[in-house]
């Protein structure tokens, strides 16, 4: 196991990590209400944060799940429960003021990829709500999530402290300066119109000319270490493979391939779960167009995990979001899906910007 400066162990502990999302994620204030939703798993987190958002005048609204409720709800909903929201649901999360997401993985059931496109569909409306809100995503470290990194209970908790910079000193100051290089980054990437990824069984073009590149700090995704935009809704040219294992709804994909012409997805194919990428892509038309090009800038997160909070961070990867964008950079795609999938650059890589080569083997030149 790994150790602090002082030799001590690094063991995962849901104190820092609550008070982290209380004050620099969620910067909860007094009488603010505050959603706090995750699995049941994450009972000592959820716990930790309640009480740290109560010390602060806040309002917590705390739900949590079972493992496998999702799964349930997409198997059995009467079709009307399965394709609409309610509106109690929708005045509810009008009603909030924030909301923090817990993931804590758990194994996914071989279900109908069909009717789970659907309930995300559903559920499109609720979240286009909660993402006009201040909005915060983190992990708990279950012993699944462990199991998919291939390590350790004890040793994902640690990879866990480390990758939130929980194991210094001041956290918010590392995050600090994660925004600072990442700034410096974006004034490169501003000034770019194409943008072009190669690896081996990519080659895909973009235009980003006049978008927004947001700086991710952590505050929406805690740990963070990114940049991304909105590329122009019917740019993306050529083909792309990604390298990364991705899940969706529970299942794992891997090895899909995707062909665009004029940013639509004309083509589509994956080594495992190609039902399941189908059935993102048929959510509705928006889930055939890209809402993001994110560079992940966190070198400090090396190995994939199986869990996208940490792999799209990967320092030497580019994800692309199928799916709805992010209207803060411009992004104008709309969907109920918005799924990262992940290509490494850290072999054979290249990301140019008009020509000029940027990044070489997953390391940024100049």
């Amino acid at each position: 196991m790994q150790t602090t400066d002082s030799g001590l162990p690094v063991i995962y502990d849901p104190l820092p990590h609550a008070a982290l999302l209380a004050d620099y994620c969620l910067s909860a204030g007094e009488g603010e209400r505050l959603l706090v939703a995750g699995g049941t798993a994450a009972t000592p987190l959820v716990r930790e944060v309640t009480r740290a958002l109560l010390s602060r005048g806040a309002r917590p609204v705390v739900r949590l799940e079972y493992p496998g409720q999702d799964d349930d709800l997409a198997d059995l909903a009467a079709d009307a429960v399965l394709d609409q929201a309610h509106p109690a649901d929708l005045a509810d999360a009008e009603a909030l003021d924030g909301s923090l997401r817990i993931l804590t993985p758990e194994p996914g059931a071989e279900g109908d990829a069909s009717r789970r496109a659907r309930l995300t569909a559903a559920r499109a409306p609720i979240a286009a709500i909660r993402s006009r809100k201040k909005w915060s995503l983190t992990l708990y470290p279950t012993a699944h999530a462990a199991g998919q990194a291939g390590m350790t209970e004890a040793e994902f908790g640690t990879f866990v402290m480390r990758a939130m910079f929980l194991d210094r000193p001041d956290p918010v100051a590392a995050w600090g300066e994660v925004r600072e290089m990442q700034a410096r980054l974006i004034e490169r990437l501003t000034q770019a119109n194409r943008v072009r990824i190669e690896a081996p069984g990519t080659d895909l073009t973009l235009r980003v000319a006049g978008r927004s590149w947001a700086n991710s700090d952590g505050k929406r995704n805690m740990p963070s270490g990114e940049v991304f935009t909105g590329p122009i809704e019917d740019s993306a040219e050529g083909v792309v493979t990604f390298t990364v294992p991705a899940e969706y709804g529970g299942r794992v994909v891997r090895g899909a391939r995707l062909v665009f012409r004029a940013g639509e997805v004309v083509e589509a194919s994956a080594e495992e779960g190609e039902d399941v990428l189908r059935a993102a892509l048929a959510t509705d038309p928006g889930a055939r167009r890209l809402g993001e090009l994110g560079i992940g800038t966190n070198y400090g997160i090396q190995t994939p995990t199986g869990n996208i909070l940490f792999d799209e961070k990967i320092g030497g990867t580019v994800h692309l979001a199928l799916g709805r964008s992010y209207p803060e950079t411009g992004g104008v795609n709309t969907s109920a899906i918005h799924w990262d999938l992940i290509t490494d650059l850290r072999g054979n890589g290249r990301l140019s910007l008009d020509g000029e080569v940027m990044q070489e083997g997953g390391q940024f030149l100049g």
